[in-house]
């Protein structure tokens, strides 16, 4: 690769550690690029000089490996563009796959900041922004909070609110509308740093990205009074942001669901997981118990009811998870062991036979 190459990759991203692992395929017929959108069957792919669309190798397209975000080793030629292999991940946004059987299922790669966006208006949430910190952390990426729409209210309130739950974390006030704080996001946007926003419909999250991009690249629709609008488009796409950087757009998520990653939540409920250390007993469930740190708390009102409820609930659906991730595993190990006896009974079939 020359260094003109190299320089064009390091703009979307390409570092020693994607170099080290692509320089251990061993294949000198491929190159890399990186996924910037995911159309269903194909998925287009940044090269150096070029972004084909290209289809997946046969071994990538029985588990359907890749995300918009990931690095991949291409086989490109004038004729046709074939994903041959997935490099390892830095990050991965992830979330449990839908459908009745457990398993993960990853909406954004190798990202360094998770832009949680949450408006200054009727929708703002406390407890959809903790979900979002839990979501961001077990993704290995830093969150930053976004609070939009701030041109329609005073955000001073949102942002004391923000405050009680996520202590430590950035947070940046903006109006797509006026340009206010559009700047001071795109601070965050350093050359080869790669966001993705995610927050609920509504919050303005594609006028935000079409205002870091300096225009109507993602189309909006039914403008609401407040100057945002509906998103349009349905599929997951890499954005190159102007001076720097690079964000993710995440369309068509409606509640994102936890995946593996108990530490996480101990990430963003650190009042609590404090709290915890001085109960009585180290088995506290912060019901009844005597002795226990978290249930003063909440009864001298320094610990809100609602807070403790998200952080239980959360740790449910952590525990489902993980629940259900043993159940199929059991499953499969019986399928395995079942095909083995199966193998072994046959052949011994098949000697007896010939002896």
């Amino acid at each position: 690769m020359n260094s003109h190459d190299r320089a064009e990759l390091e703009e979307l991203g390409w570092n020693d550690r994607f170099a080290s692992a692509f320089d251990a395929l061993g294949d000198e017929g491929v190159q890399p690029g990186r996924l910037s959108a995911d159309y269903g069957t194909k998925f287009l792919v940044q090269l150096a000089g070029s972004a084909p669309l290209a289809t997946l190798g046969s071994a990538i397209r029985e588990a359907r490996l890749v995300a918009v975000g990931d690095w991949v080793a291409v086989r490109h030629t004038s004729q046709s563009t074939e994903i041959r292999a997935v490099l390892p991940r830095q990050s991965a946004i992830t979330r449990e796959a839908p459908g009745s059987e457990t398993a993960a299922q990853v909406i954004a790669a190798n990202v360094d900041l998770v832009f949680i966006a949450t408006s200054a208006d009727t929708d703002f949430n406390l407890r959809r922004i903790e979900r979002l910190l839990t979501v961001a952390y077990q993704s290995g990426a830093a969150p930053v909070i976004v609070l939009t729409k701030v041109d329609l209210n005073n955000p001073d309130p949102f942002e004391a609110e923000l405050e009680t739950i996520a202590a430590g974390v950035p947070l940046i006030a903006v109006s797509s509308r006026t340009g206010a704080g559009i700047e001071a996001v795109r601070l965050y946007l350093s050359a080869g740093k790669t966001a993705v926003l995610v927050g609920s419909s509504g919050v303005g999250k594609s006028t935000l990205i079409n205002r870091l991009l300096g225009g109507e690249v993602l189309r909006t629709a039914e403008v609401h009074k407040s100057g945002q609008g509906r998103h349009t488009t349905s599929h997951r796409q890499l954005l190159k942001v102007p001076g720097g950087g690079l964000v993710i757009d995440t369309p068509g998520l409606r509640e994102i669901q936890l995946w593996a990653g108990a530490e996480a939540l101990a990430e963003v409920f650190l009042d609590i997981e404090e709290l915890a250390l001085r109960c009585r007993f180290t088995d506290c469930r912060h019901e009844t118990e005597p002795g226990c740190a978290v249930v003063a708390a909440l009864e001298g009102g320094t610990l809100e009811a609602s807070r403790l409820n998200s952080y239980r609930k959360l740790q449910r659906e952590l525990r489902a998870i993980e629940v259900k991730a043993d159940v199929r595993l059991q499953i499969e190990e019986r399928r395995k062991w079942k095909l083995i006896h199966k193998t072994v009974k046959q052949h011994m079939q098949v000697k007896r036979r010939l002896g």
